[in-house]
């Protein structure tokens, strides 16, 4: 599972990574890849006895245990993309988001599977994704993961989303489940195939070789000073070199016993946003860059403009955070 946003362009799409699911990367990209070569190799032996298949032989809404995460989520991810909706019985907010997913999940036809946990029946994959709220949406393709929006959304916004999760898988991956667009709507363009230089560097990132994506992208940066993806996954590869290495205890500790400490606020901010908890890091920064100076100020200052980087400009987290650092600078 990936710990990047796989190039989407969307804020929804960009968010925390997780160093436990970048270990994984490697075992579980080989299982969705396996998976995908034994269906094509189905299809193909299907196509030559002169036998069509069904546009999507599998359900297009799910409900998913621990049991069955294996098969119905990452195996099932070499064919589709799987968008996985966290939910519960008791939240509000996930019973005005679950029937637009489903009633989408039905309308694209087959070009994606959406997978509903429980997660006061599923606590395990809960904790394993790193849940903290929900309603919460990810998505799994080819057995990576990316993270789509935490909390409820329009139907427009969540429309954009999986059309720029279709298009990724399709372009990356290969992926094209269904039979075409939703009803009424035009395909999606085909996108251009993407620079194997910026593509050998995702590669090093979504098998955990964090030293040579970041070199990677730094090549490709020197030829291409402004290529915004490539500006991401350096972002992305750098936070996850130095969360790496840490104690996340020690780290709190450290944060917690000495506010005026920079290092340790850096350190266990770099640990918010891995985690997930996205306001927490900018705010952590922008209050050392409140009360320190001169290069301290400063130290605090690149930090918060690289994880504004982690998480995208258009983010409106970014932006509020940007309005908040503005204040404590001036």
């Amino acid at each position: 599972m990936q710990p990047r946003n796989s190039g989407l362009n969307s804020s929804a799409l960009r968010g925390a990574v997780d160093l436990a699911a970048v270990k994984a990367a490697g075992e579980a990209a080989q299982k969705a890849e396996q998976a995908r070569a034994e269906r094509a190799r189905q299809a193909a032996a299907a196509e030559a006895d002169g036998i069509a298949p069904p546009a999507a032989a599998y359900p297009l809404v799910i409900d998913v245990s621990e049991d069955t995460f294996e098969t119905e989520v990452v195996q099932r991810s070499a064919e589709v993309p799987v968008v996985v909706d966290f939910w519960a019985e008791w939240c509000g907010p996930c019973k005005q988001l679950s029937p637009i997913l489903e009633r989408l999940a039905e309308e694209y036809a087959g070009r994606i599977v959406l997978a509903k946990i429980d997660v006061d029946a599923n606590q395990l994959i809960a904790q394993q994704f790193g849940i903290q709220g929900i309603p919460a949406v990810m998505a799994v393709v080819a057995g990576q993961l990316v993270p789509l929006f935490q909390g409820a959304e329009n139907e427009a916004n969540v429309r954009k989303i999986i059309d720029q999760l279709i298009a990724v898988a399709e372009q990356r991956f290969g992926i094209v489940g269904g039979t075409g667009a939703p009803e009424g709507q035009a395909p999606a363009a085909t996108l251009p195939p993407e620079d194997p230089a910026l593509a050998a560097a995702h590669d090093a990132l979504d098998r955990g070789d964090l030293g040579g994506a970041v070199q990677a992208y730094r090549n490709v940066l020197a030829d291409q000073p402004g290529n915004t993806e490539a500006k991401l996954g350096l972002a992305q590869a750098q936070l996850l070199q130095r969360v790496e290495k840490f104690d996340p205890q020690a780290v709190r500790a450290a944060a917690a016993g000495d506010p005026k400490d920079v290092a340790a606020q850096l350190d266990a901010a770099d640990l918010d946003l891995v985690g997930g908890h996205v306001e927490d890091a900018f705010g952590r920064l922008v209050d050392t860059v409140g009360r320190t100076f001169g290069e301290d100020r400063d130290t605090a200052r690149l930090r918060l403009l690289e994880l504004f980087e982690v998480i995208g400009a258009e983010d409106p987290r970014v932006g509020a955070a940007r309005a908040a650092l503005a204040r404590v600078l001036f």
